[in-house]
Parts: C-alpha cells; structure tokens; sequence
C-alpha cells in the first residue's frame, strides 16, 4: 500500500502500487542472479577440494535463502476450505501440491473470494529463513537459492557477496557455527522490520480513515477468529475487527477447520 500525503505528512489517499512488467522483468533477473550464485557455491563446487584446507569437503559454508514445504495440517485444513468455494487442491505430493496452489491462484484472480484465498494460502506456507543448511525454495521450486542482488539493504547480501569473492579466490571455507548465528539473526531482523513495516501502514491507514466515521465502504471479510471477524475496505485495503459482541445478542460458535462463525 502506497499513501498521498499532505504537507505535514497526514495521508491524503491510499492506493496500490502496480507492478508493471518491468518490474517482473527485473524481479525474474533478480531470481536468475539469486539462483545462479546459490548453484556455483552449493552445487558445482561440491566434493571439490577447496585449496586452503587440503581436504574435499561437501561444499564451502554459504549463505542460503530456504523455504521449507508446506505445514500439513495447515494444508489440510485449507484444503478444506477452498473446496467450499468449488477449488480442490491435491495434497498427496509436493509437486501436485505446487501445480495445485498455481492453479488455484490463476483460478481466483478477478472473483469475490481472491483476497481470502490468497491470504488464506500464504498462512498454510513456512517462512523463508536464512542458514548454512540448504534444502532448496519450496516457493520457487528451486533446489540452490541465496540473497544476492540488494546489498544496499540487506545484510545477508553482503554476506554472500563477501563469500562468493572468497571462493572466486579459492580462499578456505568459513566456519559454519559462526555463520550459522549470523543468518538466524539477520532472519530475526527481516521479521522485525517486515513487523515494523506493516506497522507503518496500520498507522497511516488509522490517520486516513480517522475523519470518516458514519462513512460507508465496501468491504470484504479477510479473516475469521473466535472474537471476531476481520474486514477489508475494497478500495483501501484498510482492515478493521467487527467484534462479535457489537453485532447483537446473538451467540457464534468458530469452526476452526472451515473458517467461519456458526450462530446459535
């Protein structure tokens, strides 16, 4: 989300930014640079000698980007609730479990339940981290992945830049505990600024909607929890709870596998 402001900062209008295509041309070189830096280190230096220890080794100690699979009973449950909406999702691979998610995406967009579904679907993901121990991208479906191309703003980034030029000079594998340490908490700190980040935005979409109490807006319903439910404004993404004891005397129950809110 994107804010107008006026000269002493208060937002004037919210929007989305738009990703152009070339945005995605330069975001699909980012993911070659990323992927190619990850395989030369990982995967054509492996069982090689590296010239300063003398002996083969695995491969050298680098900084990689993972994102494990799926969260099963996350899934499952999932799974569960996109086929209410008429989407089947098949969950006996990992590979079908990937075409599965592609499909579902390319399905929604455009359609009324595309926010939820999509919102949905990132929460049954694991989160990417950073560490010495590689097990490839789920998200990407690559095998060798690393943070290379923004060492302007990212840390880990100049890791593996500093790593790559020790390599390229067959200079002696890094100790891996040591790194080890530095990519836990530079993943640390990448949740904290995206924490901090959305923060922001909760903050600047209050200032925004703080003048329009008795406004009406088209909303959507983003989320559903035991006090409540979540609603998003269409055309801000502003997101608000609609707690369940401020919509009447009613009693509601949550169904935590499907997701909604049974009154009794």
């Amino acid at each position: 989300m994107k804010f107008r402001l006026d000269e002493k900062g208060n937002p004037t209008g919210v929007y989305t930014k738009e990703n152009k295509d070339s945005n995605k041309l330069i975001e699909e070189f980012m993911l070659l640079a990323n992927r190619k830096v990850a395989e030369f280190i990982g995967k054509h230096n492996a069982g090689k000698k590296v010239k300063r220890s003398g002996h083969p080794s695995k491969s050298p100690t680098f900084v990689y980007r993972i994102h494990d699979s799926p969260v099963p009973e996350k899934l499952q449950n999932f799974s569960l609730f996109a086929s209410k909406f008429g989407y089947q999702i098949n969950t006996r691979t990992e590979k079908e479990v990937a075409h599965s998610l592609n499909q579902l995406m390319s399905d929604v967009r455009g359609k009324r339940e595309q926010n939820v579904l999509e919102q949905l679907a990132i929460r049954t993901m694991a989160k990417a981290v950073y560490t010495t121990e590689n097990i490839g991208h789920y998200g990407l479906a690559f095998d060798y992945y690393t943070h290379f191309t923004s060492p302007i703003r990212r840390y880990p980034d100049v890791l593996v830049h500093r790593l790559l030029d020790l390599y390229l000079h067959e200079g002696k594998s890094v100790d891996a505990k040591d790194y080890e340490e530095m990519c836990q908490h530079s993943t640390n700190m990448e949740i904290r600024a995206s924490e901090a980040e959305r923060a922001s935005i909760k903050y600047k979409q209050v200032q925004y909607l703080q003048d329009k109490k008795g406004v009406v807006f088209d909303g959507l319903i983003s989320g559903v929890t035991e006090w409540g439910f979540y609603v998003e404004l269409t055309e801000s993404k502003c997101e608000g709870l609609v707690r369940l004891r401020d919509i009447g005397n009613d009693f509601y129950e949550l169904d935590e596998k499907k997701l909604l809110h049974h009154r009794s």
